[in-house]
């Protein structure tokens, strides 16, 4: 895997990913920034969640779950002092569909957070407590 991130200006990069996309992040304007991308911080946020909704995503389909939609929104705590690292991370899921099975939701979450989310997994092993839970809609 290969990124290239190149300096834009002040405060400005942009990050191409070896497959060729490309992202935009920016600092806060007391830091120079313009405010015209993401922080680099709240990427690796970012990244951290698609990783986990992926897997927990493909595992409901691989367990034929009528899974019809998931959000994963996350709430980061960092150090106070530099280097801020994040200290705790909490990913709530929000799954939705018809008939699915708490329980099939549930392992999802759970082989997600323990066996393939490599970002989270990484992360807890950088000493970041990462906390996981869930709730189903049911779709009419």
């Amino acid at each position: 895997m290969k990124a290239r991130i190149q300096w834009a200006g002040e405060a400005l990069f942009l990050g191409e990913s070896g497959s060729g996309h490309v992202v935009v992040m920016d600092g806060p304007p007391e830091s120079g920034g313009r405010n015209l991308g993401v922080r680099p911080m709240e990427m690796v946020l970012i990244g951290l969640g698609g990783c986990t909704n992926f897997d927990v995503v493909s595992i409901l389909k691989k367990s034929r779950q009528p899974v019809e939609s998931c959000e994963a929104f996350l709430e980061a705590e960092r150090a106070g002092e530099e280097p801020k690292v994040f200290t705790k991370i909490h990913v709530h899921f929000v799954v939705k569909g018809r008939g699915l099975k708490e329980a099939q939701v549930k392992r999802a979450v759970d082989l997600s957070a323990e066996k393939y989310c490599s970002a989270s997994i990484m992360l807890a092993r950088g000493g970041v407590e990462i906390t996981h839970d869930y709730e189903i809609v049911e779709l009419g």
